[in-house]
């Protein structure tokens, strides 16, 4: 990969994971306001372990941290078990528009969870030396 097109890997990333973050929370307001069956806990929980998660992801890219890796693989997995939560409400668009995002933005935390060694800015605090003098 050049220089370039990580960069708008990891460009296009953060963007989507602020979009993700940004529906889940509106989401949550949306479930506020309907009442009712929409006031499912582990359904809202869920959500905002989602929104959260996005941002530590967000996060860990911009200061190019070395466990931006994992962050990535974990948050696709919240978003992944976040848009199955809200697509047990199919009828209703608000909720397939967050799963639809959550669906996309777990699509491209896998792909930079993966990625995740091209992406490190930062050099690891352990040394090969401190691993043998141990």
């Amino acid at each position: 990969m050049t220089t370039e097109s990580i960069l708008m890997e990891m460009e296009a990333g953060k963007q989507i994971c602020i979009e993700c973050q940004t529906t889940c929370i509106d989401t949550i307001k949306y479930c506020k306001s309907q009442g009712g069956r929409y006031m499912d806990m582990v359904m809202m929980s869920m959500m905002r372990d989602c929104a959260e998660m996005c941002m530590m992801c967000v996060n860990m890219i911009n200061d190019g941290s070395e466990f931006m890796g994992n962050t990535c693989s974990l948050c696709a997995q919240i978003c992944d078990r976040t848009a199955i939560a809200c697509e047990q409400m199919s009828n209703d668009a608000t909720m397939m528009f967050c799963a639809a995002i959550c669906r996309k933005c777990a699509e491209s935390c896998h792909k930079m969870g993966l990625n995740s060694a091209s992406y490190f800015r930062r050099s690891s605090l352990v040394t090969e030396d401190a691993l043998l003098s141990s």
